[in-house]
């Protein structure tokens, strides 16, 4: 699964990181988020599934499969369809 965040409209309300802090970090001076890495670590699926629905602004994009097999898609609401 990947995962990244536009910075366009992301405006650091910082929900993702309080949700999945070991897949987002926060930017020191703007409070802007970014994905620890594009690739999302095995067994990190659901929490960042969770931040991408969680986010206000609809700023971060997931695009692969879940632990479950379920395809996650699109930026702020679930897109999910069977494989």
């Amino acid at each position: 699964m990947k995962v990244w965040v536009d910075p366009e409209r992301c405006q650091g309300h910082g929900l993702c990181k309080m949700i999945a802090p070991d897949s987002f970090d926060l930017d020191d001076i703007d409070g802007h988020s970014t994905a620890v890495s594009e690739d999302v670590v095995a067994g990190q699926e659901e929490v960042v599934i969770e931040a991408m629905r969680s986010c206000p602004e609809r700023a971060i994009f997931v695009d692969g499969k879940d632990s479950t097999g379920q395809v996650a898609t699109g930026a702020g609401q679930p897109d999910w369809t069977a494989q």
